[in-house]
């Protein structure tokens, strides 16, 4: 069950261990995060690939990255809260 509030979606998918390993050494060789790659990954395959919808999507998920790395540090108050 996935909770609409959390921008952050975890997904699974299916990738021989000896890859996944071997990509995170090398990864980590270059001083590159494995999640932060994919995510770059996915980002520049919708811009190059995606169609009008897809890239509006990709525009919202932005700013919500930019939003949440705004805040980050804490939630913003909730309104009438001390």
């Amino acid at each position: 069950m996935t909770d609409a509030t959390d921008h952050t979606f975890i997904t699974r998918f299916r990738i021989p261990r000896a890859m996944w390993d071997a990509y995170g050494t090398a990864a980590a060789r270059q001083g590159i995060d494995r999640s932060a790659d994919l995510v770059d990954h996915v980002r520049a395959f919708i811009a190059e690939h995606g169609n009008e919808h897809e890239r509006a999507e990709l525009a919202a998920a932005e700013r919500e990255l930019a939003e949440r790395r705004a805040r980050k540090g804490g939630r913003p108050r909730k309104e009438g809260t001390a």
